[in-house]
Parts: C-alpha cells; structure tokens; sequence
C-alpha cells in the first residue's frame, strides 16, 4: 500500500512561490506555442495544455506521497526507468534516427526524460546512506558506485542514439556529485578532462592537418559530427548543417527590443525556423516578444533555480538536499543548453526548454520534478 501523508501543518512550507512561477512559465510556453503552430500546422498548443494538466496532477499526488516512502523506492524507480531504456531499444519506436520513444497509439513516450528523476533520486539515495560523519568529503575511490549509477542509463541514452539527453544526464548527475563536497584530487582529474576535451576538439576539429588521426571524431555519427563542425565555424554551410543555427539567430535577432507582436512573427509565420515548437521555442518568443521579454523569461528560470536551491537549503536530510539540488540541476542545463543552441553559443543538440517546448514526456518529467521539490519542502519540519 502507497503510504500517503498530509498535515495541515505541511502547508505553509510548501514552496508556493516555486510552484507558481514554474506553472506562469508553463502557461507562457502554452500561449507561445498557440503561435509557433499556426496553421498549416497542428495546434499542439491543445495537446500541451493537456499535458501540463497531466504533470499537475501527477505532481499533486507526489506531494500526497509520505517523504520517506520515495526515499525507500529510489532504487526501484531507477532499474524501471533502466529497464524501460532497455526495452526502448528493442521494442521502441524509430523517428529522426533515433529509437527515444515508446509508441502508444497518438502518445509518444520518451523514457529518457524520466529516468533524469530517477537518476537523481537514486544519487540522493545513495549520498544518503553513505554518509559518514567522520569523513564526510569524496575521493576518487569514494565515488566509483555514483559513478557507476550515472553509467548505466549514460551508456544506453548514447545507445539510442541521443548524445543531447546524454549530455544532459551527464552533466546533471556531475552536478550532484560535486555538490557531495569531493576532496581536490577529484577537483584535479575533472581538471585534466576539461582540457583534454578541449585538446581532443583541437586536434580533431581545428588542426589544420588533413592527415592527422582523429581521436573522438570517428567515432560519432556523422550528424553528430557534423553539428560540432559547423558550431566551430557558424558562417559555414548556411543551407546545411547550420542552416538551423543560422535562421534561429536571424529570428532572435529581428525581434529587437519589443517583438514584433504575438502571431506576427515572420520567421516563424513563413516556417522558416525548424522545429519551431520544440527546440527552437525560444527563438519564437524572441522574435514576437523581443530583448526585453527574453530577459523576463530568463528571470523567471533564474527564481525557478534560486527557489529550488532554497528547498535543498532548507531540506533537514541528505536525501531532500541532494535530490533538490539534482532537479535544480536538470533544469539549469536544459535552460543552459537550450538558449545557447539557440543563440548560436552552443552546439545544436536538439535539447528542449522545459516548461516551454512542446513535448509530453518533457513537461510531465518537469512537473514530477516539481512534485518532488514540493514534497521535500513542506516535510522539511518533520525531520
């Protein structure tokens, strides 16, 4: 039996202020993309409204749930969404190459965005129990269990192949890890590979030298390859590998300070802008809302991050601390990689903007993250 725990008592801890500016920003997201899939498109504004409606509800009954009822089922909620990796390489539906979704009639489900919850609830298990008050801080041996936590779903996100959301994974479960207090050495090595893959990019993107052997570069596939290329040189290849980059910059940069009005934008009326609804969502409100409104749309994401690390301040365990701290992690480098995609800073990786891109498993994986920092906020008395 599902335990379920509410006091009147709870209320007045939960993180309203959190709850409401993650749910404006989704309302947001939903008005934007009532403009991103104008006709001839499908209005998936419809479809997201829906479900948004779906994560609250799930999210709802997160809260419901006794705290320490999640803490106990963190390693079953990991292997499911381990073996749900697995079975959506084998049984899973193909599109853009990649075999990401679980077909279930008109629903596509994407495991990877949920196994990122069960990622972070596994690692703030594992901080948990393996605390010890006289060595509190990490070495190299120390952490090869976290390591190998973060491995498993990191290798079969790559196997699909989805090297964005493995980067996503990789740098979330990164985050956490060092928020474990790691001792300088681990510091050191992080160091040495920081380098190195500057070194490896050099050498196998920049070196001017056609009869140099590559290090990573043959490795990948060539799309993948292609897009870290054309990151390195933007003016290359416009009707091509940057021909994303390009138009999404364009319609960023013709917004100017106000927008050019909700519905009115023409990049995205003219559907110039790929993936407008998904990827590229905020080149959409750049160009409809301009300079101006991006800045208050990324203020928003920064008191969604600044409240979030106020539920991990305040949580009174490790386990509350470190799974707050995860889901704080999640979105900032979605948000991070997101927007730097699409102002051309970063490489193209096909990352959404959570809360607004159009995407079910995104947005519920989001509220359930949500549903969590609630829970760990209203309980942190009980502790």
């Amino acid at each position: 039996m599902i335990p379920v725990r509410v006091e009147r008592r709870m209320l007045p801890h939960v993180p309203w202020a959190l709850v409401a500016v993650m749910l404006s920003v989704a309302l947001l997201g939903i008005w934007n993309l009532a403009s991103a899939s104008r006709p001839p498109h499908h209005p998936v504004w419809g479809s997201q409204a829906l479900f948004l409606s779906i994560g609250v509800a799930l999210a709802f009954a997160v809260c419901l749930l006794d705290y320490r009822w999640i803490y106990r089922m963190a390693l079953p909620i990991y292997l499911l969404n381990v073996a749900a990796l697995i079975a959506v390489k084998i049984v899973g539906h193909k599109a853009k190459g990649h075999e990401s979704w679980f077909a279930l009639g008109p629903i596509r489900v994407q495991p990877a965005e949920f196994m990122k919850i069960g990622l972070i609830l596994m690692l703030a298990k594992f901080f948990h129990d393996d605390y010890q008050p006289l060595d509190d801080s990490y070495g190299l041996m120390r952490l090869w269990k976290p390591v190998a936590i973060t491995l498993v779903p990191l290798v079969l996100v790559l196997a699909q192949p989805d090297l964005g959301t493995a980067m996503m994974i990789f740098f979330t479960a990164l985050t956490v890890i060092l928020f474990s207090r790691v001792k300088k050495t681990v510091l050191i090595v992080l160091g040495i590979a920081v380098v190195a893959t500057f070194g490896v990019v050099w050498n196998d993107y920049l070196r001017e030298d056609d009869s140099r052997p590559t290090i990573v570069r043959h490795f990948l596939k060539h799309h993948q390859s292609q897009r870290i290329s054309s990151w390195l040189d933007p003016d290359s290849d416009l009707r091509g590998a940057n021909y994303h980059s390009a138009q999404s910059k364009i319609a960023v940069g013709s917004g100017g300070l106000i927008g050019k009005g909700w519905g009115h934008g023409t990049q995205t009326g003219l559907f110039f802008l790929p993936e407008q609804h998904t990827d590229f969502i905020f080149s959409v409100w750049a160009e409809e809302h301009g300079f101006l409104a991006c800045l208050a749309l990324l203020a928003m994401y920064g008191l969604i991050l600044i409240l979030s690390l106020g539920v991990a301040y305040n949580s009174r365990d490790r386990f509350g601390a470190f799974a707050a701290v995860g889901i704080t992690a999640m979105l900032f480098w979605q948000v991070f990689e997101n927007i730097g995609m699409v102002i051309g800073l970063l490489p193209v990786t096909g990352i959404t903007l959570p809360l607004m891109s159009y995407g079910g498993s995104s947005m519920v994986s989001v509220m359930l993250g949500l549903g969590v920092l609630a829970n760990v906020g209203m309980r942190r008395h009980i502790f």
